[in-house]
């Protein structure tokens, strides 16, 4: 795990950091190419520049955004915003489905839309893979 996504975690309360350290190792663990680091303040995993899969605290659960998502036709997966993203939402680590999860990431990593330059295309995403 990266020091700073380590941090992010430990900043947490008890349950919250549980949660984020089991998604950060399965993420590490399934997606071992990926660059990890803090963007806008929460730990983002990346691949080829661009993201792919990141989580963060909200006031009452812990986020697991995947910025391609809804792409991934996944029922356990909510959509997210106006693009492509689409999130799933715990509130106890007993929630998370590590295989649901492991899958997710294969998709992740298969199904990719261009977010690196959505501000260069001026709001348009393309399909990267």
């Amino acid at each position: 795990m990266h020091p700073d996504t380590d941090q992010y975690n430990q900043s947490l309360a008890a349950a919250d950091h549980e949660i984020c350290d089991l998604l950060a190792r399965e993420i590490d663990r399934h997606l071992p190419e990926a660059e990890n680091r803090i963007w806008h303040a929460h730990p983002v995993w990346f691949l080829d520049g661009n993201p792919v899969v990141g989580y963060s605290k909200l006031k009452h659960c812990v986020r697991l955004l995947f910025w391609s998502g809804q792409s991934f036709e996944e029922s356990g997966l909510a959509k997210e915003g106006t693009f492509k993203a689409a999130e799933a939402r715990y509130t106890a680590i007993e929630q998370v489905d590590v295989a649901d999860l492991a899958r997710w990431l294969g998709k992740a990593r298969e199904i990719q839309w261009d977010y690196r330059n959505i501000v260069r295309r001026k709001g348009r995403l393309e399909r990267l893979k």
